[in-house]
């Protein structure tokens, strides 16, 4: 028999004897004696009989003495007139149609229905392992170890992190090493890092090199809709791992509970509060947790209560970052150990065109490309199908279906070339390595800069040439055809960006000098709703607008000269585009050395204002990185 039918058949059980029960002692009968008719006759002629009811063709009394009984009467027209003339109380009931069990059901339906929906409750509270009236149970789940199947080789891109957690590994294996000097262990590791860096997946890896017991749990685990839950369940998570002590306690997304005390608006979260200052005493109070390590993580590390950094409680921060060109090699290895590839491959150039990726985007690369090639029934993993995972992550998937007019088409031909010829003929910039004009996502074309090495810090003259990189669409479109598109919006917002980033954050204009103008503050109760405090005068912010359009126009003239002195280049470029919808940066060189001549100059037609309002936004940079 199933669990859940057993169980109901208990359950079932239990209700009908609580029903019968409730039933025999809540309406306690008198016992009655059974007589005969004759008996009963000549009780009423002696004058014994004190009262009798009468229902249908039954009798029932009770005598002078107290004594109550119990007969069948038969049709007797005489015997109302008999029980009268004898000075007997008479009652009279309806004959009882119904059995007895129809009675009972009816009587007791209200009470058997709320039985029912009380052992549901019951049910429901039990569900996930627990008992009923456990609210204040910690969920932490102790990981079996057969589920510690990670290690640290499986982690790659962060050996710092890596190195920093290894010596937590050290100091539960062998603490006597450390604390021989003096030292003691850690309380406290807070991961911190973007979305998708490996920090849960680091702590995987903790559980299955340490070999001790490793409780995970979410920070939204503690707070619940009863008031108390969430301190109970962190006392009760406390006192598990002291049980198992020396353990690891992993809390995922501390920012759930740790936030900062009073950020809420109009006042703080009594409740979320109440666990955090649980979490507090817990960590470094008057009770001492030896062996209890702690490690959290969290993408919002601005937001966590001060209190709850401090050395004593989370000694350590380690930060798991974005990784570097290196590191995302080591990641595109490792995703690829089981991954069968063709000699074409080059990781290291797969890693060099995905800056910025996460080590769960590089996955998701690698992913798209074993399903493109599975698609196309290969043995093996191709170059070509990582480079359309690489598009399809960063850009979306090729909308084969949008009809594009030929106007639309060449005008996204020509902006894209002018990008690339800028890119191209501009020192300091980065190498070309794709142009597309093929309708990706929100995009009607893309192109895309491969950077050589990692960039950390910006020079003013590759930010200037960078400006007129994005610049490079609009002014081709000016150019050729005489008129604007709206297929630059996306390109201008972030030139505008830069420009403004140049003058107020980073002082770069020889005008206003060296300063910053503007404070961002952050709303911990709004989460990532920047807001900028203006410290400066109205004068100051004139000065900053003409300096911000001053950047711009500069970049945006110097742009326009650089395509007037090439512009048959320009027309290479975009036809060489329009026949092959795709180039790489060798093609590009090659058209712009001369080497290949391009079949025709494409014939140059200014779009109309309808077709120009009907075409959607180029979502393209100069930068995809």
């Amino acid at each position: 028999m199933k669990p859940f039918y057993k169980n109901l058949a208990v359950w079932l059980m239990i209700s009908l004897a609580m029903v019968f029960l409730f039933n025999m002692f809540s309406h306690p009968k008198q016992a009655r004696e059974t007589i005969t008719y004759s008996d009963f006759l000549a009780s009423v002629e002696h004058g014994d009989v004190l009262e009798v009811t009468i229902q249908g063709d039954h009798i029932y009394g009770n005598y002078e003495n107290g004594r109550a009984f119990k007969t069948f009467s038969p049709q007797d027209p005489e015997l109302i007139n008999i029980l009268r003339q004898r000075g007997v109380r008479i009652s009279a009931k309806p004959k009882d149609e119904s059995p007895w069990y129809v009675t009972i059901l009816i009587s007791w339906f209200p009470m058997v229905l709320l039985i029912a929906v009380w052992i549901f409750f019951m049910r429901q509270m039990q569900a996930g392992g627990g008992r009923a009236m456990s609210f204040g149970r910690s969920r932490a789940r102790l990981l079996p170890e057969q589920a510690k199947g990670i290690t640290f080789e499986d982690v790659a891109g962060i050996p710092e992190s890596k190195e920093e957690l290894q010596e937590i590994i050290e100091f539960l294996k062998d603490p006597k090493k450390f604390t021989r000097l003096g030292g003691r262990i850690p309380k406290g590791v807070l991961l911190v890092g973007a979305p998708g860096t490996g920090k849960t997946l680091l702590a995987r890896a903790i559980a299955g090199e340490a070999g001790v017991p490793f409780f995970s749990i979410s920070g939204s685990d503690f707070v619940e809709m009863f008031v108390g839950v969430g301190a109970a369940r962190v006392r009760d998570l406390f006192i598990q791992g002291k049980k198992h002590a020396p353990c690891i306690i992993f809390i995922d997304e501390i920012d759930a509970v740790g936030r900062h005390r009073g950020a809420g608006l109009g006042g703080g979260h009594d409740e979320r509060e109440q666990t955090l200052n649980q979490l507090l005493v817990e960590m470094d109070g008057f009770e001492s947790n030896e062996g209890v390590i702690l490690i959290s993580a969290t993408n919002r590390p601005d937001v966590l209560d001060p209190a709850l950094l401090r050395p004593g409680r989370f000694d350590r921060q380690v930060v798991v970052p974005i990784p570097d060109v290196r590191g995302r090699e080591a990641i595109l290895k490792v995703h690829t150990r089981r991954t069968p590839l063709a000699g074409d491959v080059d990781l290291s150039i797969l890693a060099r065109g995905t800056p910025g990726f996460t080590g769960a985007d590089i996955e998701n690369m690698v992913n798209e490309a074993a399903l493109i090639a599975a698609r196309y029934n290969k043995d093996v993993i191709e170059m070509s199908d990582f480079e359309q995972a690489k598009d399809k992550v960063m850009m979306g998937t090729e909308r084969k279906s949008l009809i594009i007019s030929d106007v639309e088409r060449k005008s996204t031909a020509y902006h894209e070339a002018g990008h690339a010829l800028v890119a191209k003929l501009l020192p300091g910039t980065d190498p070309i390595h794709k142009v597309t004009i093929i309708p990706r996502g929100r995009s009607l074309g893309l192109t895309q800069q491969l950077p050589l090495d990692e960039k950390h810090t910006y020079t003013k003259k590759y930010l200037l040439n960078n400006l007129a990189v994005l610049l490079g669409g609009r002014v081709a479109e000016e150019l050729v055809f005489g008129d604007y598109t709206t297929g630059a919006g996306n390109d201008l917002e972030k030139a505008t960006e830069i420009a403004r980033k140049m003058v107020c954050d980073w002082g770069m204009s020889e005008e206003l000098g060296p300063l910053t103008y503007g404070k961002r503050e952050e709303q911990i109760f709004l989460g990532k709703e920047m807001t900028r405090y203006k410290e400066y005068s109205e004068e100051t912010a004139v000065k900053i607008d003409a300096e911000i359009k001053k950047l711009v126009m500069e970049s945006y003239n110097k742009t326009k000269d650089v395509l007037t002195k090439h512009i048959n280049t320009l027309h290479a470029l975009a036809t060489a585009l329009l026949e092959k919808e795709t180039l790489d940066g060798k093609a590009i060189d090659d058209i712009i050395e001369g080497v290949v001549t391009p079949l025709r100059k494409p014939e140059v037609k200014s779009p109309t204002p309808h077709e120009a309002g009907k075409a959607s936004p180029r979502e393209d940079t100069g930068e995809t990185s």
